[in-house]
């Protein structure tokens, strides 16, 4: 994936979608407000998280995420992005953070900035802190084979609302879109083993819809 994070991916596609010309800074943890990314610099504006990045490029810029879509569709998809984002990310970051042999083919690659003595502990630390978080969202309290039957039912939905139309809610890609990319190519994505991702390779839907947004918003990636 062009970023290993769902929500990075969701305002880069919000960016592409609206035209506006964007650089990427990827030192910018450290000084991101709310203490994740995605955040945005604007006219001397700082933005965080990618759902009020998106609010700020539609009041600022006046750029319709929803056009063309009436009451119903503007609630099923906003209904799925909270899907996305509340609950199937979750159950990628089990899958990625506390299996062991996932978290070496991705997120140890994050705790290499750590110097070599004290890698173990900041490992301890973070798993530890992430496993209280997974608890207290709710999703942590399953086993691992009852959190992938949940995200298998989040991609049995989504593959019913797109269908066969080439984006979740018709011809052109819309906000929405930016949020399923990210978690369902996420879920899709090689690096890592899952069930999680055998599910999303069984809808032969979803994986058109994910190459389809690749070619048009990362065509040097997919290419």
């Amino acid at each position: 994936m062009p970023d290993p994070s769902p929500f990075v991916l969701k305002a880069e596609v919000l960016l592409k979608l609206a035209g506006a010309p964007y650089e990427v800074d990827f030192g910018g943890l450290g000084k991101a407000p709310k203490g994740k990314l995605p955040f945005i610099r604007d006219d001397g504006e700082t933005i965080a998280d990618s759902t009020f990045i998106r609010f700020h490029l539609e009041r600022k810029y006046r750029f319709d995420f929803d056009r063309g879509l009436d009451a119903e569709q503007k609630g099923v998809a906003w209904a799925v992005e909270k899907m996305c984002e509340d609950h199937l990310y979750w159950t990628l970051v089990d899958a990625r953070w506390l299996d062991p042999a996932n978290f070496a083919r991705g997120p140890a690659a994050i705790l290499r900035r750590a110097r070599a003595p004290i890698r173990p502990i900041v490992k301890s630390v973070v798993l530890r802190k992430l496993r209280k978080t997974l608890i207290a969202h709710g999703i942590g309290r399953h086993s691992r084979r009852e959190i992938e039957e949940l995200a298998g039912r989040d991609l049995a939905a989504i593959a019913a609302i797109l269908g066969d139309k080439p984006y979740l809610m018709g011809a052109e890609p819309h906000g929405v879109d930016a949020t399923v990319f990210g978690a369902v190519g996420s879920c899709l994505s090689r690096a890592f083993e899952t069930p999680i991702r055998a599910a999303a390779e069984s809808y032969a839907n979803l994986v058109a819809y994910c190459d389809r947004m690749m070619q048009r918003f990362y065509p040097d990636f997919a290419g």
